[in-house]
């Protein structure tokens, strides 16, 4: 396996395609391969086309998606007929022979432009109009058909098992399908058994009945197909440490965890729920590190709180962080447009809030299930006038969970809202990992005043909650506290917060706020800002942020091994803006190109106001699904030849 195979399912959605592709992933998992799964679905429970990609290697890290695909199994006519030019040539097709005479405008959720351009396409190559038409062009180009009768396969589980509800059976379908995959591709059947053993936990006789479905699938593959698939899956060398496989939503809920989160406050919207249902399911978890009881308690204890609507979400995080909790809301750009009004109130009154912003295409309703990168300028801009925050955008699976960290810490030693941003890809992507490493964590509070300092400084004069510091950071204490009483309101307020429209105070307290900016660059440290690697030479940095790493970092070992050896900076902390460092770094570089999953280029736009840099190269895609390693390889290729120019992405089904 010189590079990453890449395996896909796909089927109506609510007919088990999610199922299939964790049921792959893990029994790879287990063997010991390196994962990323990206899942694609539309934003309606059941029916409409879904696909799920994931790739796998033994030795290298596999972090990205790629628009051709070695393998591609389905439980319909529709997958084949939408991805059949996306297999490569020697991969194959798994298909059901009983779907063979469907016609391309019979699949009812298919979209009409696709059908018409589907016909269009197949009348030029001189065909028909019908499924085996279809896959007749796709073996013309190289790629092997493998008839998978799921029908007769069911019949035969009926047998074996001896149950006769023809419901139950063909609930097996997705893992045959799996099976059919893992046998043509040389995986041994027990690394399966043991994935179907983890994903139906505790449920015996279904875990019996999709093994049996196991072993006669891969019998029949091997009595069925005489000469061997010319790809197939290598083991690793040696077998890896341990590991964790997961989505972007759950690295960033454990990770809130390990930060000692006491509320997340939502309400459902996609895919920032995930989030949410991962905390309810793990509400109290054993907490230990370095053999130490975190935060001195045995177990992290999280409240979660559906609200009714997002004001009330933001407003009731804000409650538990001012009553001394670590306090989160998780919502996407619809609902985070909700909270802006709260989130200002939370801003003038300095309250520690953390807000995980899952990006998503907008605007309005607009994509909910597809990614994009619109938010940016939204997340650094939110509200009228002027107010410190951060903005930290994460990259990969471990990202997210060390910056949900980074995210309380910042929020609560600053006492600012901090937008911990995450795009929809990276939330339903799934990877492995070597379990993280706890030991890195700290967690800081911040200053909490106790009641022997309150007795000490404020027996005998009020409380300034909100005293003018040269670093803009005021103390702070719980309510109830002895000599703490202190006024909170949404107008602009004195030392102790009582309401003034005084012009000295006014400018006095909007100094001490927005000079925590300054203190939050000057303290954080790089490695929380910024990612750089290293290229050849100082022709070209490309410069991306959030969920474009992995794609960027496969596509800078593949083009360095064409002679192209480009540098890469990801910007990780968006705000505040570090222009003298980034404007130090882009400088040195010939070309500059930004990547970005938005329509105008706001990464490039930022950096352009930020450092005074002509940021002409832009590479975007905005049509809701992630950038391909194909087609970023060819645009950076072509802005090579043809500089100072944006580039759209366009590919995706």
């Amino acid at each position: 396996m010189k590079e990453p195979l890449a395996w896909m399912v796909g089927g109506p959605q609510g007919s088990g395609v999610d199922t299939a592709a964790n049921l792959f992933a893990r029994a790879c998992a287990i063997a010991g391969l390196n994962v990323f799964g990206k899942r694609e679905y539309y934003s309606n429970i059941m029916g409409k086309h879904s696909y799920f990609q994931v790739r796998v290697h033994p030795t290298r890290e596999v972090r990205a998606s790629t628009e051709m695909s070695h393998l591609l199994t389905s439980f319909d006519a529709e997958t084949p007929m939408k991805h059949f030019r996306n297999i490569v040539s020697g991969g194959g097709i798994i298909y059901d022979p009983n779907q063979l005479k469907t016609r391309v405008d019979h699949p009812p959720n298919m979209e009409a432009r696709y059908k018409g351009e589907l016909k269009a396409y197949l009348a030029s190559r001189g065909r028909g109009d019908t499924l085996e038409d279809v896959l007749n062009d796709a073996a013309e180009h190289g790629v092997r058909l493998f008839p998978v009768p799921y029908e007769d396969l069911f019949k035969k589980l009926g047998e074996v098992t001896g149950i006769s509800d023809y419901a139950r059976l063909s609930k097996t379908q997705n893992t045959m399908a799996v099976a059919a995959s893992l046998a043509l591709l040389g995986l041994e059947e027990r690394f399966l058994a043991r994935a179907l053993e983890e994903h139906f936990k505790g449920r015996k006789k279904i875990v019996d009945m999709n093994v049996a479905a196991v072993e006669i699938v891969y019998e029949y593959i091997r009595s069925t197909f005489d000469e061997e698939f010319i790809i197939q899956i290598e083991l690793p060398p040696e077998p890896p440490g341990p590991r964790v496989y997961l989505m972007g939503t759950q690295a960033s809920a454990l990770g809130k965890i390990i930060a000692g989160i006491g509320i997340q406050t939502y309400y459902p919207i996609s895919p920032a729920t995930d989030e949410s249902v991962f905390l309810e399911a793990h509400e109290n978890v054993p907490l230990v590190i370095n053999g130490q009881w975190n935060h001195g308690h045995e177990k992290a204890g999280v409240v979660v709180v559906q609200t009714e609507d997002e004001i009330a979400a933001i407003t009731m995080a804000t409650g538990a962080a001012i009553g001394g909790a670590r306090a989160a809301t998780a919502t996407s750009g619809p609902g985070f447009c909700l909270m802006v009004e709260g989130l200002g109130w939370s801003a003038i009154n300095e309250v520690p809030i953390v807000i995980t912003l899952y990006q998503r295409g907008g605007p309005s309703t607009g994509l909910p299930t597809r990614t994009e990168q619109g938010d940016l300028w939204f997340a650094i801009h939110y509200g009228h006038s002027e107010t410190p925050r951060v903005v930290l955008a994460s990259g990969d699976h471990e990202e997210c969970f060390y910056d949900a960290v980074h995210a309380f810490n910042i929020a609560e030693k600053y006492q600012v809202p901090v937008i911990h941003v995450i795009d929809k890809y990276l939330a339903n992507s799934t990877a492995t990992y070597p379990v993280f490493d706890l030991s890195s964590v700290r967690i800081d509070r911040g200053r909490f005043l106790t009641d022997e300092e309150l007795a000490e400084h404020y027996k005998d004069r009020p409380f300034e909650r909100f005293a003018v510091e040269e670093d803009g950071v005021s103390p702070r204490t719980r309510p109830g506290q002895p000599y703490g009483v202190h006024w909170m309101t949404g107008d602009e307020h004195d030392e102790v917060g009582h309401i003034t429209e005084d012009v000295v105070i006014r400018q006095r307290q909007m100094d001490k706020r927005m000079r925590k900016l300054a203190t939050i660059l000057k303290e954080t440290p790089d490695e929380v800002k910024y990612r750089f690697w290293e290229g050849g030479d100082h022709r070209l940095l490309v410069v991306s942020w959030g969920s474009n790493k992995g794609v960027i970092l496969e596509a800078k070992e593949q083009m360095a091994a064409r002679g192209l050896d480009f540098a890469f900076l990801q910007i990780r902390m968006l705000w505040p803006f570090d222009r003298e460092l980034f404007r130090t770094i882009l400088s040195k570089y010939d070309r500059v190109i930004c990547v970005e999953q938005n329509f105008s280029g706001q990464m490039a736009d930022l950096i352009q106001r930020e450092t005074h840099l002509p940021m002409e190269n832009r590479i975007v895609k905005y049509n809701g699904r992630p950038i391909m390693l194909e087609e970023l390889m060819e645009a950076i290729e072509n802005l090579m030849d043809n500089p100072n120019q944006k580039v759209v992405l366009t590919h995706g089904v």
